[in-house]
């Protein structure tokens, strides 16, 4: 499988520089796909640099769990999405005015989020980044389970009925209501690296969510479908569509994340998209994939017709 997968990379460096002439040439429908073609090409670049480096990635030696992320991360975009309605801060111009199109490309946008951050947060491991970084070890105990929770529960309430104010706190609301769970079941759980002395997953992913959110920006700017921003009290000062205090919000969405991701991998008995746990033995039961597919086709077609109704300003 490597032999035959060491050129992604390259293929998806030709896809960007194609996109990104043709799209600046003004060649349709190269304006409207724009981002979604370059996040795409990144992510095989990406992951073949860390095949190149360490000869394991993701595309190449845990496909399967490649494509797990598809799904998720377009549940948990969407799921923020959700959460958008209430809160108004981004919104979607020159989309498509075709249905299946627009509903096509909801998927296709939002299922590169966490092959993206992950495949970032891996490369940056493999180059060493943060190896060395070292905290007092924490103390190991379950007291913070319920503090942890019910803070993540005001995180996410706050937001939908005082957003002007609170709107911030959904950018990490997931993290201390999930992480209790993610260490009680045993799971990839950040606050255990806490324990051991180590917080270089927790470095490397805030390292990760702002090399992404400035990639995410500065591709959505020259997209002609793209989002711009109300954000209450800062939207003054921009870089791209994003103001700049609009930046800090993307390398604790990174943490977030994973620890959504984490929670999924602990109904998978452990098994996920990082190195040492793609290959572990069992799985999802036929109940949690059916639960898990039921899932994601509400958040789907619920969160879609939130963007359709709220989020949308206007269309191509």
């Amino acid at each position: 499988m490597a032999r035959k997968n060491r050129y992604h990379g390259f293929i998806g460096l030709a896809v960007l520089g194609a996109a990104e002439a043709l799209m600046l040439a003004g060649v349709k429908p190269f304006t409207n796909w724009f981002y979604s073609l370059a996040w795409w090409s990144y992510i095989f670049i990406v992951d073949q640099a860390v095949y190149r480096l360490k000869g394991n990635s993701l595309w190449v030696n845990r496909r399967r769990e490649f494509w797990l992320l598809i799904p998720t991360s377009v549940c948990f975009w969407m799921t923020f999405e959700g959460l958008n309605a209430y809160l108004g801060n981004w919104f979607y111009v020159g989309v498509t005015r075709d249905d299946w199109v627009r509903w096509l490309g909801y998927f296709i946008a939002y299922a590169t989020v966490l092959p993206g951050i992950f495949e970032t947060t891996e490369l940056l491991e493999t180059l060493g980044v943060f190896r060395r970084a070292r905290i007092r070890p924490v103390s190991k105990t379950r007291a913070w389970y319920w503090p942890f929770f019910l803070t993540g529960c005001l995180f996410l309430y706050l937001p939908i009925f005082w957003p002007k104010y609170f709107f911030p706190l959904i950018w990490g609301g997931f993290v201390f209501l999930l992480e209790p769970l993610v260490h009680a079941r045993g799971g990839r759980s950040l606050m255990r690296d806490w324990e051991q002395g180590s917080p270089r997953n927790f470095l490397l992913l805030l390292t990760s969510g702002l090399i992404c959110g400035l990639l995410w920006e500065f591709w959505n700017f020259w997209a002609e479908s793209k989002w711009v921003y109300e954000v209450p009290f800062v939207g003054w000062l921009k870089v791209f569509e994003m103001p700049v205090l609009g930046f800090l919000g993307f390398p604790p969405f990174a943490v977030e994340l994973y620890v959504m991701t984490a929670a999924v991998s602990v109904f998978r008995n452990g098994r996920g998209w990082h190195e040492k746990d793609a290959g572990k033995p069992g799985g999802a039961s036929p109940l949690m994939v059916l639960l898990g597919i039921l899932l994601f086709l509400s958040i789907y077609i619920m969160a879609g017709r939130s963007i359709e109704f709220f989020t949308i300003r206007s269309y191509s």
